[in-house]
């Protein structure tokens, strides 16, 4: 058995040594530009250059390093559907994404972001607080991440509420769907937290109109791609005091641009795309084990949906 290993950042060899581990039966292939490759089985990727389009094609699957598929899924038409492409399932990264975001909600309803800014200034005023029953937190996407994330905000006792492509179900959560279901979501949702899918119909969701409708003075964290804000609008309505502040770990373009007028709002915080970060062992551990299962015959979980992105 034959894996093709392609890694954006250069640092194959650990993966090398936790494929040795968890599957040795495997012989492991770094893909490069310049090298002719011998023919492979399976290949771990995240977003994979265009050149290596063509030894996807010939693989058995292609395992993606993260949640997503919007990295691989812009060469969809280059790509044949014989080939199952498998994103990674929890790994680790549910945990990460739910600290986050409840970090974000908290910071938020304690207004422990207007105390840091009291702090810099050196003033000394307690404010009054939110009320908890008004302070509702709204998720748009239901997916492994999203359901991590609800789970974590239940503990506090905000009114949850979420939005998804098609009908869900969930305790304790109001649920919303579709393109008729999104105008009530967004009115209704103080704090809009993004874990969408990038697909063609999620791309610019965040745009002013419907950010517009999202209560007075609401707060907007996101976590799913860069490309579901649009962004002048965001610091439009930021400044306008529409949005009150925001929480930001995905971007158009990465690493944020020095000039970008992100950084001088200080109502809007940045962070470096780190809300859930891959973690080797744990997903080297899940590849070898759904490998193991497809070289044996049997059905794997978290095949993307091609028709659907995700």
């Amino acid at each position: 058995m034959r894996i093709l290993l392609h890694r954006a950042d250069g640092q194959t060899e650990p993966w090398i040594k936790d494929f040795a581990r968890h599957l040795p039966e495997a012989e492991v292939v770094v893909w490069r530009a310049d090298e002719a490759l011998p023919p492979c089985d399976y290949a771990v990727t995240w977003a994979p250059p265009e050149a290596m389009l063509q030894p996807l094609a010939a693989v058995k699957a292609v395992f993606l390093t993260g949640a997503g598929a919007d990295g691989i899924l812009k060469f969809d038409a280059q790509l044949p559907h014989s080939v199952p492409i498998v994103r990674l399932g929890d790994a680790g990264m549910g945990v990460q994404m739910a600290e986050y975001v409840t970090h974000a909600v908290l910071r938020y309803y304690r207004r422990f972001d207007e105390y840091e800014a009291q702090a810099r200034a050196g003033q000394w005023a307690p404010l009054p607080q939110h009320n908890r029953e008004d302070f509702s937190v709204g998720v748009l996407g239901t997916g492994m991440l999203g359901m991590r994330v609800l789970q974590a905000l239940k503990e506090f006792g905000f009114p949850l509420r979420a939005w998804s492509r098609s009908a869900k179900s969930m305790d304790g959560v109001q649920c919303f769907h579709g393109a008729d279901g999104l105008d009530t979501f967004l009115r209704g949702s103080r704090v809009a937290v993004c874990l969408l899918p990038l697909t063609p119909d999620t791309a610019n969701i965040l745009n002013r109109t419907n950010m517009c409708k999202l209560p007075q003075g609401a707060y907007l964290i996101n976590v799913g791609r860069g490309a579901h804000v649009a962004e002048p609008d965001l610091l439009t309505l930021v400044k306008s005091g529409h949005i009150a502040a925001a929480t930001l770990d995905v971007f158009r373009n990465e690493p944020l641009p020095v000039q970008h007028p992100f950084w001088q709002e200080p109502r809007i915080t940045i962070t470096p795309h780190i809300s859930a970060l891959t973690l080797r062992r744990e997903s080297v551990q899940q590849i070898a084990g759904k490998i193991r299962q497809m070289e044996r015959g049997e059905p794997v979980a978290d095949v993307i949906d091609r028709q659907y992105g995700y």
